[in-house]
This record gives C-alpha cells, structure tokens and sequence, in this order.
C-alpha cells in the first residue's frame, strides 16, 4: 500500500513539474502575410481626350430675322470630324460605388454642311466645346465602369454662302454617356467613352437679307482618354494568423 502511495505521489508530482514549464515556456511569433493593395479611386486627377464626332445640326429657317418663326425647312447639315482637349475632376469611392465630376474643354474640328438644300450651302464650323458632368460608376479593383451627364458648351460659326456671311454662334445644352476605365498604375489611368451631345437651338440672324436660321447641333462622339491621379491607389492590407 505504500508502495501505491509513493508511486502516486510521484506521478503527480512529475506531472504539476510538466505544467509549470509548459506556463513559463516563451510564445512562438505569430505569421503575418501581407495582401496585395486594394486600388481606390478616391482623389483629384487631370488628363487630355482625342476623339471622333459626327452627327447633324437642324436648321429651320425664314425670311424675317425679325420674326421667332422658322416655317421652312431644308436638309440638315451633316458634321464630322476630329476634337480634343483636356479634363480634370474628382472621385469618391463609397465600397464598389464611385462618384465624382469633371470638367472638360476640347478644340474641335467638327465641321458641315448641308450640300446645298434649296440651292444654298449652309455650313456650321465648331471651334470649341465645354461641359461640365457628373460621373457615377461600379469601381471592380481597378476597373471602372460609369455613367457621366451634364452640361454642353458649344461655340461654333454658321454660314451661308447666298449672303457670303458667317456668324459666330453659341449654344448651350447636355450630354450624356457611358465609359470605361482602367488603372495600369495607382496614379495613370486609360478610358474609352461614348457620348451624345444636344447642344440646344440657336438662331444666326444674317443681316443681309434679313435671314435667319434656328440651328441646333445633334453630335455622337467617342474619346480615348488619359489620367493622370494624385492619389496614393490604396494601402496595403496585413493579414494575421
């Protein structure tokens, strides 16, 4: 029975001897792995546009500049033709969702006639355009899909060669379009976009002949575009296991 009892006595304390350098034992570092940055969009940028326009301009006209009534009608012009410029603007990236707007200004050599409808060629030169947009889109790292609508600035000189007369004229509309974007880098960024611009109804009266025509430019355009954002394009995400 004593026997038993030293026998116990020593498993036990044998045992409570494991535990205690077990407790006092120094803890093993804890791995830590560094994930890949989450691109944001958040921040201001600026960068240039190079595109393509076409469409047509309206332009009913009558014989009394006087008058606000356009009764005759003629062929439209048809226009075409190179534009480019600059842009600048800002983004906020709420998640996946981005918001922001921008503003840009482009020379344009869209230009047009209308092949001479009723014997006279009347012809509409843009110079240079504006708008200022909002954008809103779904952000998918460094992918931006979006949406962009504003408005439209146009000015542009109509003329008529029966009065050998040209005028310079403005308008002032809206547009609206859709785009996609990508970040090669977190601060260049590459876009195409596609949009429609109505640039309203204006009215050239020429003096001689007491003329006026009520024209309205309607243009499609696609631009490729580069940015350039002062932002640092996310922080890196540390991970711990």
């Amino acid at each position: 029975m004593k026997k038993l009892l030293l026998a116990s006595a020593a498993l036990a304390a044998l045992s409570t001897g494991a535990m205690a350098a077990d407790l006092g034992a120094p803890r093993m570092p804890v791995a830590t792995a560094i994930v890949m940055p989450s691109f944001s969009w958040t921040g201001f940028y600026v960068g240039g546009q190079v595109g393509y326009g076409w469409g047509k301009a309206q332009q009913p006209w009558n014989f009394g500049a006087a008058s606000n009534t356009f009764p005759l009608t003629q062929a439209a012009m048809n226009q075409s033709g190179v534009l480019g410029g600059l842009h600048a603007g800002y983004l906020h990236q709420f998640g996946s969702v981005v918001l922001g707007a921008e503003a840009d200004i482009e020379a344009s050599g869209v230009t047009g006639n209308d092949g001479g409808s009723g014997g006279v060629v009347n012809g509409l030169k843009h110079r240079w355009n504006a708008s200022l947009r909002l954008r809103g889109g779904v952000a998918v790292d460094r992918v931006l899909i979006y949406a962009t609508g504003g408005l439209a600035y146009l000015n542009a000189s109509a003329s008529d060669a029966f009065f050998i007369q040209s005028l310079s004229t403005n308008f002032t509309g809206w547009t609206a379009g859709v785009g996609l974007e990508y970040a090669f880098t977190p601060n260049v960024s590459a876009r195409v976009e596609y949009r429609y611009t109505d640039y309203g109804k204006t009215t050239a009266r020429f003096t001689t002949g007491d003329y006026a025509e009520r024209i309205n430019p309607q243009i499609h355009a696609v631009r490729l575009g580069l940015s350039y954002h002062f932002s640092t394009g996310g922080s890196a995400v540390v991970a711990r296991y």
